[in-house]
């Protein structure tokens, strides 16, 4: 009888007692949740519920098992897997506690701070702090697991001996890997881009949506995805549209007739921009850049806000100005000369003249008064 209550006092003692101490520490967090609305901490904390059983439950396992004499035979074995649980989930632990205080810290920032470019500045380094945290704890943890097999710990001098030309080996290896890994840190805490930064890289714009340790993703206008290692940013021109200020200047070509109503054009530039949500009210100019033998080249400056509102600017102003254009001034619509040439006065137009060898000389031909020789 002694031999089937003792493994069940102990096991069952075990869980029990996690399922209470989970259960009153919750309890504790909801409360101090709930009292302290200002900090995001308890309730972020309270995502740790999980693997904080896990681990507890693992402890007391762990320290009773000598203790409830179940599977004796077998005790190395379960005392490790119990250990590789153990640390497993601490690891987890770690890593949601750890994430719970950098969210918590973030929060507060953007709670204080009202400038938008800062805002995603921390909030891109805190990305890659907590990408930082969890790889280094993974790392830890797995090293702790391979340690706690013997054969491991005796192959451990001899790696330590050699770590020297190994560190060599794998930092030419992994030389690209590495680049990128710092070229992740320097984005992240150099400033450069920033999530939600509207960027134009290859020709192509969009918006950062991720930034991690290794590569980076633009999301382009039409919902694509744009993947490229972090070390491009660091090592290639591109466009920040958000470096510094969101606001836009942004320029919209017109090629007119030279007889187009510039300064009613200039008028209903002004007209169309008052109507327009998103011009933000800054600044708008309309001036003749250029001029061709058929056209001339009329250039409109409107301002916006940020990056999505100067592409709406742009467009109205581009259609609401054309359809103007057609319905009230259709002769300053660019137009194709299809006359006939006219020749100079006394010429005659003939075909074209040809000399000796075929080619085709000039068109006109002088008239012809008398007779030729011979």
């Amino acid at each position: 009888m002694e031999n089937v209550l003792r493994p069940v006092i102990v096991v069952g003692g075990s869980v029990v007692l996690t399922l209470l101490v989970g259960w009153a520490v919750d309890r504790l967090l909801r409360r101090a949740d709930g009292r302290h609305h200002e900090t995001p901490l308890w309730g972020l904390l309270r995502r740790g519920r999980v693997p904080f059983q896990l681990v507890l439950c693992t402890a007391m396992l762990r320290g009773s098992y000598a203790e409830a004499k179940l599977l004796e035979e077998h005790s190395i074995g379960i005392g490790r897997i119990l250990t590789l649980t153990l640390i497993g989930s601490t690891a987890w632990l770690v890593v949601r506690i750890a994430a719970a205080v950098v969210e918590t810290s973030y929060t507060r920032y953007a709670t204080a701070h009202r400038d938008p470019a800062r805002v995603r500045r921390v909030r891109t380094q805190v990305s890659l702090i907590q990408r930082v945290v969890s790889a280094i704890v993974g790392v830890v943890a797995v090293a702790a697991m391979l340690l706690t097999f013997p054969a491991m710990r005796a192959a451990g001098a001899s790696l330590l001996a050699s770590a020297g030309v190994l560190g060599i080996v794998a930092g030419v290896a992994a030389q690209s890997t590495l680049s990128n890994l710092f070229a992740g840190l320097q984005i992240a805490f150099g400033d450069m881009v920033r999530l939600g930064d509207t960027v134009v890289v290859d020709g192509e714009w969009g918006t950062v949506d991720e930034i991690t340790l290794t590569f980076l993703t633009v999301r382009t206008w039409d919902e694509r995805r744009i993947t490229m290692p972090v070390s491009y940013f660091t090592s290639k021109p591109f466009e920040n549209w958000s470096r510094g200020s969101a606001q836009m200047t942004g320029i919209v070509f017109f090629h007119v007739d030279h007889s187009a109503p510039v300064q009613a054009m200039r008028e209903k530039l002004r007209d169309i921009l008052r109507e327009c949500p998103a011009w933000d009210g800054r600044d708008y100019g309309l001036a003749v850049t250029d001029s061709t033998p058929n056209t001339m080249q009329v250039r409109a400056l409107v301002t916006a806000k940020d990056a999505d509102d100067i592409w709406t600017v742009r467009v109205t102003v581009r259609e609401r100005m054309m359809r103007w254009l057609t319905e009230d001034h259709p002769y300053a619509l660019p137009r194709v000369n299809t006359a006939e040439a006219a020749p100079p006065p006394g010429r005659t137009l003939r075909g074209p003249r040809r000399d000796q060898d075929g080619a085709a000389t000039h068109p006109f031909e002088p008239p012809r008064t008398g007779t030729g020789r011979g």
